[in-house]
């Protein structure tokens, strides 16, 4: 498989958005069009990519924020799930609620995903949809197997996890998330998040403090 993976750390929370181009077919997906349209398009087309698919993990705003002028300047089909909707089409007020302005509009979904696993498959991509809500709703989390990488958005960090102190998010939907589609997954998998550093599934098995608090408290050992 030839492919590689670009990626650029944009806007005020310092969000990942990740460029993935098949360098055979010249064809290009972004994962999360945080901020900045322009300087995605440039990055894709400095490798010679051109960008034919956007998706989105979830529809909190550092994560969609490029996603209409992107969509205009590439005609890319943009993919999220049907429960970001309402935070999606709520845009402009989240930028009310977080900056004081509004932001522009958020891109018309080409496709919604559901909470059903399906494989998206994209040149010789094969993405796996991994339902895993909590931190927002129809948070969605892109497991690409051949590659031994996981895009996890805002589900998991290294040692943290995604905040639950935001409207409709939940804790304990957020960590049955992580255990039930995060933790199955090999040790050697590489965990490609939302923001901070990369890390592993077997790193985060063994040391996530957020992970292992969660484990004692179901177990009744805390």
């Amino acid at each position: 498989m030839s492919v590689e993976i670009k990626v650029l750390t944009l806007g005020i929370a310092a969000t990942h958005c990740y460029i993935i181009g098949d360098t055979e077919t010249g064809q290009a997906l972004v994962i999360d069009p945080v901020d900045e349209a322009p300087l995605i398009l440039k990055t894709a087309e400095e490798s010679g990519w051109s960008i034919k698919l956007i998706l989105a993990t979830h529809a909190h705003f550092d994560h969609v924020l490029a996603s209409k002028e992107l969509k205009e300047q590439t005609g890319a089909p943009f993919y999220i799930h049907g429960d970001s909707l309402p935070l999606l089409k709520n845009l402009p007020q989240q930028g009310v609620r977080f900056t004081g302005s509004p932001f522009p509009e958020a891109a018309v979904p080409d496709r919604l995903l559901t909470s059903e696993p399906e494989i998206i498959e994209f040149a010789s991509l094969k993405l796996e949809t991994l339902y895993t809500p909590g931190h927002a709703p129809g948070h969605i989390a892109f497991y690409e197997r051949d590659l031994n990488i996981v895009f996890s958005g805002d589900c998991l960090f290294a040692g943290s996890i995604g905040r639950t102190d935001l409207p409709g998010s939940d804790y304990n939907q957020l960590m049955q998330s992580i255990l039930d589609k995060l933790m199955p997954l090999p040790d050697s998998v590489q965990v490609l998040p939302g923001h901070m550093q990369f890390t592993t599934i077997g790193k985060e098995r063994a040391t996530n403090p957020f992970i292992r608090e969660y484990l004692d408290l179901i177990s009744g050992t805390v």
